[in-house]
């Protein structure tokens, strides 16, 4: 076989190919991810609008983020620009308090599963509350009760299930 038969022999076999992918895609099929397995995973709660929703932590920006939640380390990430918010709390906080998803969850507009950390920490002598609502927490922080800092991570956190 030539080079200008190998060529053509790739180039048909390519042709094919696409053409086999975008006529199963275009009557309904999904391309296969092969076989499932079950594997186990850390599940965590976070309040959006005053539901709780579940999602997982996957992969983070930053190498002391991913070694601090056991998860994958994904320098890459540290490029999105525009994440929305997921607001964490460091000390003292309102009994129960879990983290905050700011802007969007899924099925809204705007919606990634790519979030960035900010970290909530209450001001001395101000006695801590509960947090549902990402507003909330930037009226407490207009009003000088807390501090809100950019911890300059972005975390691959998709969430799971929406709650009512």
């Amino acid at each position: 076989m030539n080079n200008r038969t190998g060529i053509a022999a790739i180039a048909v076999t390519a042709i094919a190919f696409l053409a086999g992918t975008t006529g199963a895609l275009a009557a309904g099929m999904t391309p296969s991810f092969g076989m499932a397995s079950n594997v186990t995973q850390h599940a965590y709660t976070g309040y959006y609008d005053s539901h709780k929703d579940t999602f997982l932590a996957l992969n983070a920006s930053t190498k002391a983020a991913a070694t601090g939640l056991h998860i994958t380390y994904a320098p890459a990430l540290a490029g999105t620009k525009a994440a929305p918010p997921i607001y964490l709390f460091q000390g003292a906080a309102g009994a129960g308090q879990i983290p905050v998803f700011g802007l969007t969850e899924p099925g809204k507009a705007g919606y990634t599963p790519l979030w960035e950390e900010m970290i909530v920490t209450w001001k001395a002598g101000v006695p801590p509350t509960l947090f549902k609502v990402d507003d909330d927490i930037n009226a407490a922080a207009n009003a000088g009760k807390l501090t809100i800092r950019d911890a300059h991570v972005i975390i691959d956190a998709p969430i799971l299930t929406v709650g009512r």
